[in-house]
């Protein structure tokens, strides 16, 4: 009976050690979040570095010091898990781009959106894939087969745009601002969903039948994941609107809202789908027909939140990365032959920037051919900066790459081990050494005008809150510059201006059957005591 008694003991005091050392890791990584934003906004004017280098380099630094502590056993706090980021880190990061995203720029370049983050990215991906096929065959790096190699192409496919982000300017260069944009939610929809089906096809026997059921699924995933997130953006418009919730409860609108978005994400991965595309366009709908149908209140609270997790979790990521790059058990399979490493992540990096570029002018050319108004077309420089900023590789490479060559994190294959380390560096070097030199080139190429709009630049002015998302400050039947929009009487007329023709009969369909149904702007709830029925009876 003693020796169960001091069995049981021992264990609850290794569970209470263990818990112990994860209060300890969460207070040191909730500490360096906190330093990561106190430098960020230090460093806000300078000219090299971002929020993103910033955090990555702490989490580097960090990686080095908990190195030097545990003896080179261990260099971060926390085990990078695919979990982790694909469950609870990617979600409020993705539906908040679709929440901010000014939906006329987006929409209206819509077809080059999706010819750069869909077809480009497939374009990329066979680039690197047969890169890799061809190069890593003449290097000694281990055994890698057909699958692992598709793979490849389709982790570095996956771009991370958020340090261009961070300098350009969405009123300033609004067309740019929504190619970038664009392009990086989609490319990185697009990525995952063609790792998934990769992983998910025998690829060792590959005839015509399987390449077209391969192209059919990838579409299927692409449209049904679509339609999840804009039926549960729907729901939710639907159940706030009819229920008032607001009347009761703001905070009851704003955790209903948080909640149906972050169910959009889950029920597509329930169902396989692509949860990236899923909660983008939940968060596109939610900004157009949902967060009209809250309270004052609440559209200033939801706005904030979304924003304030997705920035975190922003920072979370890069920080985490930082700290797992310094891994000491991967690196010790490439410490016997790191010029291997080297050219590895060399030859990785240059597949990377020929991939861009193999689709970034000639799809920037067929899209200027297509365009008749001279401003909607894509300059040279611009195409450079479009090709820049897609150079970074960051979370999504590190996950995928995580997800095919490790199991639980650890691996004990020479080969993959190499893949991860070249997948360390290469979101490093791209990350930090790409990341600084985006805003000099940026600056260089495209110089800000001397005088700005007085209303955009007034820091008091209330953009977002008074202004609603996404939508400028026009929501008639008018384009950018305060032209109305034209009925098309003809064919010629149709195609000459597609994009206005499609936003007119939007604009008729959404007016007389959409938000009679769902609400959105116009829609003021009835919530007594108000900012908003208070302003209204200021007025009357």
């Amino acid at each position: 009976m003693d020796q169960v008694l001091n069995t049981v003991a021992r264990r609850l005091q290794m569970v209470s050690t263990s818990d112990h050392a994860s209060v300890v890791s969460m207070n040191l990584f909730v500490a360096l979040l906190c330093a990561c934003i106190v430098l960020g906004h230090l460093l806000e004017e300078n000219r090299w570095m971002n929020e993103s280098i910033t955090a990555l380099v702490i989490g580097l630094c960090t990686g080095v010091v908990i190195l030097l502590i545990s003896g080179g056993k261990s260099s971060h706090l926390l085990v990078f898990s695919e979990d982790l980021f694909f469950i609870y880190l990617l979600p409020p990061i993705i539906f908040n781009a679709g929440f901010q995203v000014k939906k006329k720029q987006f929409f209206r370049n819509f077809i080059t959106i999706m010819l750069f983050g869909a077809v480009g990215t497939l374009i990329s991906c066979t680039i690197i894939s047969l890169g890799v096929i061809q190069f890593f065959k003449q290097m000694d790096i281990g055994t890698l087969d057909i699958g692992d190699y598709l793979a490849i192409g389709a982790i570095f496919a996956a771009t991370d745009s958020v340090c261009t982000l961070q300098v350009l300017n969405q009123d300033e260069t609004p067309l740019l601002y929504s190619l970038v944009f664009g392009e990086g939610v989609v490319n990185d929809a697009t990525s995952v969903v063609l790792f998934n089906a990769i992983q998910s096809f025998d690829l060792t026997h590959i005839n015509t039948r399987t390449a077209f059921h391969f192209i059919g699924n990838f579409f299927y995933l692409f449209f049904t994941s679509t339609m999840l997130g804009v039926f549960t953006g729907l729901l939710s418009a639907y159940v706030i609107k009819k229920l008032y919730i607001g009347r009761h409860s703001t905070d009851r609108e704003v955790a209903l809202m948080m909640l149906m978005a972050y169910l959009s994400y889950m029920l597509a991965e329930l169902f396989y789908l692509s949860g990236i595309l899923t909660v983008f366009f939940c968060g596109i709908v939610m900004s157009h027909y949902t967060w009209h149908n809250v309270t004052e209140s609440s559209r200033v609270t939801t706005k904030h939140s979304f924003a304030t997790l997705s920035f975190v979790a922003e920072i979370f990521i890069f920080l985490y990365v930082g700290m797992d790059a310094l891994d000491i058990e991967k690196w010790k399979f490439v410490s016997d032959s790191p010029g291997t490493s080297v050219a590895v992540s060399s030859v990785l990096i240059g597949l990377i920037m020929a991939g861009r570029a193999a689709f970034v002018f000639p799809l920037s050319f067929l899209t200027n051919l297509a365009k008749k108004n001279p401003t909607e077309k894509i300059g040279f420089k611009q195409q450079v900066v479009i090709w820049w900023s897609g150079l970074m590789r960051g979370a999504v490479s590190m996950a995928l790459a995580y997800n095919q060559f490790t199991r639980s994190g650890h691996t004990q294959l020479r080969a993959n081990a190499i893949m991860i380390t070249s997948t360390i560096t290469v979101v490093l070097v791209s990350t930090v050494v790409f990341g600084m030199l985006t805003k000099p080139l940026i600056r260089f190429l495209l110089p800000q005008p001397k005088h700005t709009n007085s209303v955009l630049s007034d820091p008091s002015s209330p953009k977002s809150i008074v202004v609603p998302l996404l939508g400028g400050q026009q929501d008639s039947y008018t384009d950018a510059v305060g032209n109305a929009f034209i009925r098309p009487g003809s064919i010629r007329a149709l195609l000459t201006t597609p994009t206005h023709t499609v936003h007119y009969y939007w604009r008729k369909f959404d007016d007389h059957f959409m938000r009679p149904v769902f609400g959105g702007r116009g829609f003021v709830p009835y919530v007594p005591g108000s900012p908003t029925e208070r302003s209204v009876h200021e007025r009357q």
